[in-house]
């Protein structure tokens, strides 16, 4: 067993010198995570909709579909913060198949890391460019976050992620809202732990150097549903799993108790089609009770320009190459009635 040392790879400054994100972009992020730790924090009623595919694997196509999101915004902007979902690392359970644009920036292609990171930044800084959306990426590697920190408003930890110590500290230190998934085993006690530990202070060595956090007050919980151990789906979205969540949330004194439901994953059972009827009754939920009117901030949404997915090559744009999204003329009728209902 050994490493192969393939390159030496430029620190996350160097990379942002190559790709720099600039000052009229630098302002609109920071407009914007200014309003969604407001949404976070009680002090906007404006509902948050994380929504793309579920993976972004081609710039073009992911880029298309945030310019679509952008013109709907402008339509339910005072309702809704749209925050594009362009994750570009795949967790890959038996390490097989599709990584993510991290490893591969073509997915026909063989690994290049550092192809990888400047096709990423490219992509981010492209999609913020021409919707004024700034987007929201899983942080499945801890030490990669600082590549692309000055570019993301929303991170997430996913459910293998979540009991992980490191992802815990760098989420301590992240100065945008970090949610944490239940873990697919269900246990929310697990997921309450990660969001307890993210709101703290810690000392730790994050990329060669000793580093202090003061702690992420705008952790929280995403619900993504469970899997039992006969692999059998168990969603956890219904208003009863909902009740029990702001049950668990008084036991603590966080300042900001917060919920995104994600409606695909294990809520869903992969079915994407099903994505629209949970979200009603999401939102069903949240209407009939006030406690969860103020707990519930949000819905996760995996939607593509087509619907459906494919394999790697068939070469459909806008389809997507890992699980199956929800397509545009759904997703556009769903975000119009989100916006009706909150």
């Amino acid at each position: 067993m050994s490493f192969i040392t393939v390159r030496k790879i430029p620190s996350p400054e160097e990379i942002k010198e190559l790709t720099p994100l600039a000052d009229n972009l630098r302002k609109i992020k920071a407009e914007r995570d200014s309003e969604i730790k407001e949404i976070f924090a009680g002090n906007s009623d404006k509902f948050i909709v994380i929504i793309g595919p579920c993976s972004a694997d081609d710039e073009n196509s992911v880029c298309d579909y945030v310019s679509r999101l952008a013109k709907i915004n402008e339509k339910v902007k005072d309702k809704l913060f749209i925050v594009p979902r362009i994750y570009t690392n795949k967790p890959r359970t038996t390490g097989e198949g599709y990584k993510g644009m991290f490893h591969q920036p073509d997915p026909e292609k063989s690994p290049n890391i550092l192809e990888g990171l400047i096709s990423i930044r490219k992509m981010f800084i492209r999609a913020i460019e021409e919707s004024g959306l700034t987007p929201a990426d899983e942080m499945l590697y801890p030490s990669n976050y600082m590549y692309c920190d000055d570019l993301l408003s929303y991170v997430a930890v996913g459910a293998r992620s979540v009991e992980n110590q490191q992802h815990r500290l760098t989420a301590s230190g992240i100065d945008v809202p970090v949610g944490m998934k239940n873990p697919t085993s269900g246990d929310i006690s697990v997921m309450f732990n990660s969001i307890q530990a993210a709101h703290a202070k810690h000392n730790f060595l994050y990329r060669h150097n000793e580093v202090n956090t003061t702690g992420n007050p705008y952790s929280h919980a995403i619900m993504r549903g469970a899997v039992n151990q006969h692999g059998n789906s168990i969603p956890n979205y219904h208003y009863e799993d909902l009740i029990k969540v702001a049950e668990a949330y008084s036991e603590y004194n966080f300042p900001y108790p917060s919920v995104i439901v994600d409606a695909n994953h294990a809520n869903s059972m992969k079915k994407f089609a099903e994505q629209p009827r949970i979200v009603k009754e999401i939102l069903y939920s949240r209407n009939y009770n006030t406690e969860l009117n103020k707990l519930i901030k949000g819905v996760m949404i995996e939607s593509y320009i087509e619907e459906g997915c494919q394999k790697i090559d068939e070469h459909i744009y806008g389809k997507s190459i890992t699980d199956p999204c929800l397509g545009w003329a759904a997703t556009e009728q769903l975000l119009y009635y989100i916006a009706e209902q909150v």
